[in-house]
């Protein structure tokens, strides 16, 4: 089944390119220029494999749209931000983009990005139909892994996880008191090693970390190893 590929963006020459690049690369694509055309796009048609979205849009910008898609799907996004501007990479990320590429990118890392994240969700899709567990019990939290979904034992509060917040915290419940360096963290929530200097797996921890209430001082739940990675240091327990 051919892969459907959404790009948002108002500049017209890129979405132009970025058609005839991704349809020569295999791909199924549309294009639209804003937040209302997405939206009536995904009313009419459904959502796509992939979306790949411009974050400074007229109207709702990209993160406003990021957070729509977010509270409606787990459909990879991958963000298209200013090649100088760290802070929209950040932002992108803590609100539940799975990667990012600075304009102007190369076409041929564009494909290398959009496979890697591809191939990410595949191999999430794939453990899910094979043995993955109906729920993993952690510390004071439940993971309903069919949902996507972690609920506290005592208060019931829940929250909902992107793609790549699932895939992060299956890694750690399935190697528990294992050390995880960063290239392992990020081969399993993008697909790819880590690039020199990236915030995205510092975010995306602080992001989990918040969403377990462990963000404070000293975490009880994901632990840094200081030069050596990081650790899931709470009892586990699986429910098939």
């Amino acid at each position: 089944m051919t892969t459907k590929i959404l790009v948002v963006d108002d500049d017209q020459e890129i979405r132009e390119l970025l058609d005839e690049y991704l349809s020569k690369s295999g791909y199924q694509v549309a294009t639209v220029a804003d937040g209302e055309e997405l939206k009536s796009h995904l009313e009419e048609f459904g959502y796509p494999q992939l979306v790949l979205l411009d974050v400074m849009l007229p109207g709702d910008d990209g993160f406003a749209l990021c957070q729509f898609i977010r509270r409606e799907s787990n459909v990879p996004i991958i963000m298209l931000t200013a090649v100088s501007d760290e802070t929209d990479q950040i932002i992108g990320l803590e609100i539940g983009a799975d990667d990012y590429i600075a304009k102007p990118f190369n076409p041929r890392q564009l494909i290398a990005r959009i496979k890697a994240v591809l191939r990410r969700v595949q191999l999430n899709e794939e453990k899910v139909s094979d043995a993955l567990p109906k729920q993993i019990t952690f510390g004071d939290w439940r993971l309903d892994t069919l949902a996507h979904k972690i609920i506290h034992l005592e208060t019931n509060e829940e929250h909902d996880l992107s793609g790549s917040d699932f895939a992060l915290l299956m890694l750690f419940l399935t190697r528990p008191n294992e050390v995880l360096d960063r290239d392992t963290i990020s081969f399993a929530t993008r697909g790819r090693e880590a690039l020199p200097f990236e915030r995205g797996i510092d975010v995306q921890l602080s992001r989990l970390r918040h969403r377990l209430g462990d963000s404070g001082k000293y975490p009880q739940y994901i632990k840094t190893m200081r030069g050596n990675g990081y650790i899931l240091a709470v009892p586990v327990s699986v429910e098939h």
